[in-house]
């Protein structure tokens, strides 16, 4: 590969790798929004996770239409490339934060909130089905798998950091100036610009993405038709209860802190940030026990990264809020089960996804039957046994697939759906009953996972 190449590509890369941070920062920043518009508006538990529910419902209306674009080779990827679909999912990205930031601005009503956010979820679903292929192929085939594991650390970053930096500026700077929901009109602005920032970007490196059309006639005919692969469709399902269930605890925590512990706002999203920071550790010591490391060296370098990614989430959360060592020493312990848990899965990823679910199983239990401390943190620490599972169902769920792959990933990256329709099932059950049993809600997601890392994986597969 020669220079001019080599230095495109890395371009291409920083921008992937900031886009990757961008998304999983806005899509955090949800959480803080649920409580916030909960108070601007007035609203019960179950409407205010309404917000969830316009978000993620417009990953499977946007998946669902590119799955049938892509039947008849209209969709933007076989027409345009890859690098022009992350951009105009960028660009409707932006032009929803803007949207958002209007709405606040003009005192509009809730729905437009909502609206706004459904145009979000659009555009995100545009990179979703975009950036992952595109990762892939800007570089070495050979190294391509860690090009995504790098991309996707960022996107935990960002996830880690939105909590924390999205409490702050919300509610304790813009929020003291401000009445109603204008808070979140410069953070939102902000955002836009940001986002048609990296549009531009991305539309000015130069790589050629077009989408390869070859495919094996001989092995598509004799291929079962993927509605009769019972491990796809259970993978698939499985895929709605991760998200359904990640997206419901973070979406009811501020308001769990709030209501059980009488934390402020700002402070309760400052713990949240040890949720989704859980995530990211959780990520990194998941991708070095289930590679092909030697014990030792595996040992060491999870050390490491479990360290280095404690020290970030509790730098920028004591620096932001004060949240001291003393306040979160406990989230130390749920790491170390997390640790011994990753090496016990013996790198293989249908066991470590059954031991993450039974523990997350455990930790629910300990949430909704404790308090204090250790309620809080059982339910803080769920993040850091959420961190395999996207990949490890996703991984099962397309095993042995050959040229149905992509028809495969179409469907399971519908059902994000679960972010949609599981976080207002919770806040109905919170509103029936109370915030602490609401949980039995994720609760039964992981119980579905532990039957997918059990069983569901292998059946039907040949």
């Amino acid at each position: 590969m020669d220079k001019a190449n080599k230095n495109s590509n890395l371009i291409s890369m920083i921008s992937i790798t900031i886009l990757f941070f961008m998304w999983g920062f806005i899509t955090s920043l949800n959480d803080i929004l649920i409580p916030y518009l909960k108070n601007v508006y007035c609203l019960s538990h179950f409407e205010a996770n309404i917000v969830q529910f316009a978000f993620f419902i417009a990953y499977f209306i946007g998946s669902l239409a590119f799955f049938f674009w892509s039947k008849s080779g209209k969709d933007t990827i076989t027409k345009y490339g890859y690098k022009i679909t992350l951009v105009i999912g960028l660009v409707v990205a932006s032009v929803a934060c803007f949207l958002f930031a209007m709405s606040a601005k003009a005192q509009l009503s809730f729905g437009f909130f909502l609206a706004a956010l459904f145009i979000l979820g659009l555009g995100l679903t545009f990179l979703q089905i975009a950036a992952n292929p595109f990762v892939a192929r800007i570089g070495n085939s050979n190294t391509a798998s860690s090009r995504l594991n790098l991309s996707q650390a960022f996107n935990s970053l960002g996830t880690t950091l939105g909590p924390a930096l999205g409490g702050y500026f919300i509610f304790s700077y813009f929020l003291k100036d401000s009445t109603g929901a204008s808070a979140v009109i410069v953070p939102y602005f902000f955002l836009s610009a940001l986002l048609l920032l990296l549009a531009v970007f991305i539309f000015l490196s130069k790589i050629n993405d077009k989408l390869e059309t070859e495919t094996d006639e001989a092995n598509i005919k004799n291929e079962k038709p993927i509605w009769k692969k019972p491990y796809v469709l259970l993978g698939a399902l499985g895929i709605f209860f991760y998200v359904g269930g990640e997206v419901a605890v973070g979406s009811n925590l501020v308001s769990f802190l709030k209501e059980t512990a009488q934390m402020p706002e700002n402070i309760a999203s400052s713990f949240l940030s040890y949720y989704w920071g859980g995530a990211m550790i959780g990520r990194f010591l998941g991708a070095v026990s289930l590679s092909n490391m030697k014990s030792e060296t595996k040992i060491g370098n999870m050390i490491v990264l479990a360290w280095i990614g404690f020290l970030v989430v509790f730098i920028v959360n004591y620096y932001l809020n004060g949240l001291d060592f003393i306040q979160v020493a406990m989230f130390l312990a749920f790491l170390i089960l997390n640790f011994g848990c990753s090496l016990l899965s013996d790198g293989k990823s249908e066991k470590a996804l059954a031991i993450f679910s039974v523990v997350n199983i455990i930790l629910i239990v300990l949430g909704i039957t404790m308090s204090g401390n250790i309620a809080i943190w059982a339910l803080l620490s769920i993040g850091l046994f959420n961190s395999i599972m996207w990949s490890n169902v996703f991984t099962l769920a397309i095993d042995k697939l050959g040229n149905q792959t992509a028809e495969a990933s179409s469907i399971l990256i519908m059902m994000i759906l679960g972010g949609a329709l599981l976080p207002p099932l919770q806040g109905w059950l919170a509103d029936f009953t109370n915030i602490r049993l609401s949980f039995l809600v994720p609760m039964i997601s992981y119980i579905y996972l532990l039957f997918y890392g059990l069983k569901g994986f292998k059946i039907g597969k040949s």
